[in-house]
Parts: structure tokens; sequence; C-alpha cells
């Protein structure tokens, strides 16, 4: 079937990539012209995926804060560096405040006779995956539990007693990448302390609206950094709530912020820097694709593609530009047609 929109695409690229070509095969050269040089491409089965390009920024996934717990701040991590389950996110009265892994905030004292809960469970896991063995990960204070929080307690330099008191550690759900500090140092802290992120790289790009319905989370997309280099990602997150932002010229722009995952690791990431993402808006599976250099434009905005010297009509369908590929009917898998040379 034909798409409207989809031939007007192809049209912009063929003038841009193959549009000489299909030109002076639909107008013969003059006889004193040279043959135009040709080359063969297979008709292949594959995936097509139509993408649209837009701006996005690299930043760090998630935005956490740290609270403190009322006494004076002695120590803050430096901006930049990346606290892990065990490690000292900030010292308070001269004593470390580790980072233990959850998405419970600690709320209460743990101790012998405490009443079951996730927040047990919770430290229990943290212990077992720090190395502290003997004990059950339930949500029972057990006196198994009890002594293996001695163990750790002796082994971070903190006070020995079996009992974890408010404010003795915090829990975040990640390792936190630190980004800022809101408290100072030899001030007490009763309220925010620190902030930061995850370690995980992300994109996050401010969608136009009538964008936004054919972005599907899990949708493949294109990330082009900085250094040219390119990275896979798929879409994370498309939130259901549009933002608004007021320009300087006091009219409103806006926008549904959307969530990419990168694949493999970023090297050396600019935080904030700006990228371009190519958002896979349609995807075909399993159909058969010709160059898009290989396409002859015709009258009445048809398309053919040459076999053996002789033209063929073809329907076409999705244009992968980044691929370089059309999806096409009217030719059969592994026939060999028509491309520039070169």
């Amino acid at each position: 079937m034909n798409r409207p929109i989809a031939v007007l695409a192809g049209v912009v690229v063929l003038a841009g990539a193959g549009g000489a070509w299909a030109v002076l095969r639909n107008d013969p050269p003059p006889a004193s012209a040279g043959p135009v040089a040709t080359g063969t491409a297979q008709v292949v089965r594959t995936d097509i995926a139509q993408q649209q390009q837009v701006n996005g920024t690299l930043t760090y996934e998630g935005l956490y804060q740290v609270l403190g717990s009322g006494e004076v701040v002695t120590r803050l991590p430096a901006v930049g560096s990346t606290i892990t389950r065990g490690q000292t996110l900030y010292e308070a009265a001269g004593r470390r405040v580790p980072l233990l892994y959850g998405s419970r905030p600690a709320w209460r004292t743990l101790a012998l006779g405490v009443t079951d809960g996730a927040d047990v469970r919770q430290l229990e896991v943290n212990l077992r995956a720090l190395g502290y063995t003997g004990l059950t990960v339930d949500r029972h204070y057990s006196l198994a539990t009890y002594y293996a929080v001695r163990r750790w307690q002796h082994d971070a330099h903190l006070p020995v007693t079996g009992t974890v008191p408010l404010g003795q550690v915090v829990f975040l759900p990640v390792a936190l990448r630190v980004t800022g500090h809101d408290a100072k140092l030899g001030a007490p802290a009763g309220g925010p302390v620190l902030h930061g992120t995850s370690g995980v790289p992300i994109v996050s790009v401010p969608l136009d609206p009538a964008q936004a319905p054919s972005v599907k989370v899990g949708a493949r997309v294109l990330i082009t950094l900085p250094d040219g280099a390119t990275r896979d990602g798929r879409v994370t997150a498309v939130s259901p709530v549009a933002s608004t932002t007021q320009e300087q010229d006091g009219s409103a722009q806006s926008s549904v912020p959307i969530t990419i995952r990168l694949s493999g690791r970023v090297g050396n990431m600019l935080d904030q820097a700006l990228v371009q993402v190519a958002l896979t808006s349609e995807e075909r599976k399993d159909v058969l694709a010709v160059p898009i250099v290989a396409l002859l434009a015709r009258p009445g905005g048809t398309f053919a593609v040459v076999v053996a010297g002789r033209p063929i009509p073809v329907q076409v369908g999705l244009f992968d530009e980044t691929a370089g590929l059309v999806e096409v009917t009217g030719v059969d898998e592994g026939m060999s047609v028509e491309v520039p040379a070169g």
C-alpha cells in the first residue's frame, strides 16, 4: 500500500542520495555522454525502522537526597565521586554514616525486640551482601541478626552495639554519584546533607507532544554522542504528563519527557552534553527491502527498480534512512537490482 508521507520523505532522500542517477535513467543522456556506471544489490528480507531525529541531553538516572540526623557534619564526599554499598556517605560528629541499598528509608532504630518489618529484611539483605553470613534473611531481627550487626559495626569502625540507631546508616536504592552538597562542614544537619544521582547514564528528551504517541516504552533508538560515536538504546519511560516551560519571548512550550537507557559504557561522559537521538516511530519486521538509491522516480509519484536492464514497478513502504533501505513490494527476495556504482 502506498504511503503518501513516506513517499515524500523518500523523494527528498533520493534527491540527495541518488536523485541525479534517477534522472539519468529516466531521461537518456545525449549520445556524446558516457554510460552511467552501475552496480547491483540484492533484494533482502529484513526489519525496517522509520525514524525521526530529535535532540536529547546526556545525564544520569535518578535523583536522590541524603538527609542528616541533626548532628554536626564533619566530612563530605567530593562532588563527582560515587559511593557504593558499605562506603561512607558523609561523617556526622566524627562518625561515618555508611550507605546501604534499599528502597525504604530508615525510620526507626533496629534492635532485638523490634517488631518484624520490611526494613529489618532490607538490613539483613545488606549484611548478607557485605559478606556477613549465619543469619536468615527475613523480616525478623533475630539473635543471628544481632551478632551479624556487631561484626559489621566492628569492621566498619562504628560503635559495636548490635543495634542500628536511626541515623547510623542511610538507605538508597542504588550507588550514589554525588552531584552537590546541601550542608556545610561544621554545621548541624537536620535536613538535606547532599544529593546525587545513580551512575547509570541516560538520555533525556523533551519530545513534541505531537510525536509522543508514536514512541513506546521498549522502542529502539540510536544515539549519536558529541564525539560522533553512536550507541544503541531503548526507551525506558514516557511521561504520561506533558511539562510546560516559559520561553524568553513569553510563549509557553509544551513537551513530553522521555527517558532512554544507553547500552554499553559511555567513557568520559560529559553530564548535560547535547546528543542526537534517532527515535523509531514505526517498525516492520521480516519485509522485503532494497537500497533507497535503487529506486527510480516515475511519473505520478510512483517508483520502479531496474532488474536485468528492465524497470519493474514497486510499491514503497517505510524508509529506513539509518540503514539506507526502503520497504518494497513487487519484487522477489534475492533479485539483483541496479544501483549507482561507487
